[in-house]
């Protein structure tokens, strides 16, 4: 890979990373509860899912994600996904007893959190197909699987930059506990919004 093609890379991938989602939420929200670390656990369980697929991709198989039961059964399982999540952030943001700290076990969960927001979401798995693929394939058809996965980095650090960053945004909040409970019933709505619009259009689908 020479220097302009990973230069590519980073600049498509940033539209994807960066773009406002229910991951960027969740990250914030769950960043108020704990510390930026939440954002590695959300980042490496998005990564268990992803460079999976990127293989499944480069290996051919990526078109079998294509057909149309599959991204409905990913919509409705990603929106009820979303919509349980915004509810558990809509009680600890009204609970006159929330604490700063997360729970025992917080960090793993976040980790789940990010596999759970990665595997049911058709926006992502339809950012690969169409958007990535290319690049995948670009990388795979002249090089080796080495090349794929040091493309893969030139990938994946974003997502882990992006993640920690606004999980660091959502740990800031907590200085103010009026702040952190605004900021945690914001999320919660956008969050709630993202999966009642997941629920909606495969409602309007089938």
């Amino acid at each position: 890979m020479d220097f302009n093609f990973i230069i590519k890379v980073v600049t498509i991938s940033a539209s994807g990373a960066l773009a406002p989602g229910p991951l960027t939420a969740s990250s914030i929200a769950l960043g108020a509860r704990g510390s930026w670390r939440t954002g590695v656990s959300i980042a490496l369980g998005h990564t268990i899912v992803e460079f999976p697929l990127v293989l499944i991709i480069a290996y051919g198989i990526g078109v079998f994600l294509t057909q149309q039961w599959i991204l409905l059964a990913l919509e409705l399982v990603g929106g009820l996904f979303l919509v349980f999540f915004a509810i558990l952030t809509f009680r600890d943001a009204l609970n006159p007893k929330l604490s700063f700290s997360l729970k025992s076990g917080g960090y793993k969960s976040a980790m789940l959190i990010g596999v759970g927001l990665s595997l049911f979401n058709p926006y992502f798995i339809a950012w690969w197909i169409g958007i990535g693929s290319p690049l995948i394939l670009e990388v795979f058809k002249e090089l080796s699987l080495i090349s794929l996965v040091l493309f893969y980095i030139a990938h994946v650090w974003i997502d882990y930059a992006w993640l920690i960053f606004t999980s660091s945004i959502g740990s800031a909040s907590r200085i103010n506990i009026r702040i952190y409970k605004i900021i945690l019933l914001v999320l919660a709505i956008v969050v709630l919004y993202f999966g009642v619009d997941m629920i909606a259009k495969f409602l309007t689908s089938i």
